[in-house]
């Protein structure tokens, strides 16, 4: 199974909100997901995600891909934590 670390879209119409999710890549975008590991917040200024580092490494660690989104809010997480 090819797993992915994507965006889970939730939120209304015009007030997107997102899920980090670990997900099977074939999957659909807002199906049914493994583990979430963080939450992104595009509408909101500032720091606007939540991610847990440790289970984002893990998964990663297993083979898992993130996407270009994701990467870069783990690498902004990354040095905000050695901040």
């Amino acid at each position: 199974m090819a797993v992915a670390l994507r965006l889970n879209r939730q939120g209304t119409k015009d007030r997107p909100y997102y899920k980090i999710v670990a997900v099977d890549s074939r999957k659909r975008r807002d199906g049914r997901f493994i583990e979430q590991v963080g939450t992104y917040d595009p509408m909101k200024e500032g720091a606007n995600y939540t991610i847990d580092l440790e289970k984002a490494d893990k998964w990663i660690s297993n083979g898992a891909k993130p996407s270009e989104t994701v990467s870069s809010i783990i690498r902004k997480a990354r040095t905000a934590a050695q901040a």
